[in-house]
């Protein structure tokens, strides 16, 4: 894992958890919410491509629920995988 502080780690783990309450919540209404906003906004240093931050931003404001659910989820995990990728965020299970 990259060396990052642990004030980094836990927004970084925070963000992604609110991102993946947009995926549970987006096909029954727009996520495009400022929660979800300032949590991309955190993720901007640490994903070295914009694209997955710009498209889970454009899909969470689509009107059409299925196309809205497909662009965030797809997004996501682009997200996801840059940040694991990256060295930032790994899959930590809750006891």
């Amino acid at each position: 894992m990259a060396k990052l502080v642990r004030h980094q780690r836990v927004v970084i783990a925070l963000s992604v958890h609110i991102l993946r309450g947009g995926v549970a919540r987006c096909s029954d209404a727009r996520v495009d919410v400022v929660e979800i906003r300032l949590a991309l906004r955190c993720l901007l240093p640490h994903c070295p491509e914009r694209w997955p931050l710009e498209l889970y931003w454009d899909a969470a404001a689509q009107e059409n629920e299925i196309g809205r659910a497909q662009g965030v989820t797809a997004a996501f995990n682009g997200i996801v995988r840059q940040l694991r990728r990256a060295g930032c965020y790994e899959e930590v299970s809750e006891p």
